[in-house]
């Protein structure tokens, strides 16, 4: 592709991502590869902060009486309480911060893996409940590489009925973005960082490597 083609299309996609330098030097900390698994992990709970406060804006509210040392006022409290849906296990760090930021939510775990041969998702457990009817739910799923993974956490969400999905991502591609988009057109999708492409394996280019092995270290089989 072009280089003039590629920036017009990384500008398409532009208004999902952030673009807070205090989310971008700590993108650059995330992708460099002497960056230790500890810090690592406090780099994704920091920037899932930042992502979170930018998505949930849109949170509804309801009036509440507050009593402060000098005198009564009125506050706010949230009238509704997410789904919190981590593909696993990268995103278990993300959701983790998620109910920190929100105070109160629900923990669902989704567990897919990606077929490295056919690079589409495979379902190893599915934890969501069977009705999401009026819930809004919040996918955690760090890399967004091609969108397979991605895709298929939504279609098991829509068809419970989620009536509004709220998503958080460390870092995507161009072609995943494209590609869940295009096909849920409808979702929130706040991302820290685009890359431009993938390589022959699907992943992310330059990218951070494997934000599961990153937090958790290399899985023993």
């Amino acid at each position: 592709m072009a280089l003039a083609s590629l920036a017009i299309m990384i500008e398409d996609y532009r208004h999902h991502a952030s673009n807070h330098p205090l989310i971008a030097t700590r993108v650059a900390r995330l992708r460099d590869a002497a960056t230790s698994d500890e810090a690592f992990r406090r780099l994704v709970d920091e920037i899932t902060t930042f992502l979170a406060y930018e998505a949930f804006g849109g949170l509804s509210v309801t009036s509440v009486p507050v009593t402060t040392p000098v005198a009564p006022t009125q506050g706010v409290q949230l009238t509704e309480v997410p789904v919190v849906v981590p593909i696993l296990r990268a995103g278990l760090g993300m959701a983790a911060t998620v109910q920190r930021v929100v105070g109160a939510s629900r923990l669902c775990l989704l567990g897919l893996r990606r077929n490295e041969t056919t690079l589409e998702p495979e379902t190893y457990l599915n934890g969501l409940p069977a009705d999401l009817r009026g819930e809004t739910v919040v996918l955690c799923d760090p890399m967004l590489a091609t969108g397979g993974s991605l895709c298929h956490a939504l279609s098991l969400v829509e068809e419970r009925g989620a009536t509004s999905i709220v998503v958080l991502c460390l870092l995507a591609a161009v072609p995943g973005l494209e590609r869940v988009m295009t096909e849920f057109p409808t979702i929130s999708l706040t991302v820290a960082a685009i890359d431009p492409e993938l390589n022959d394996h699907g992943y992310i280019v330059p990218g951070l490597g494997d934000a599961g092995d990153r937090q958790f270290g290399a899985p023993v089989w």
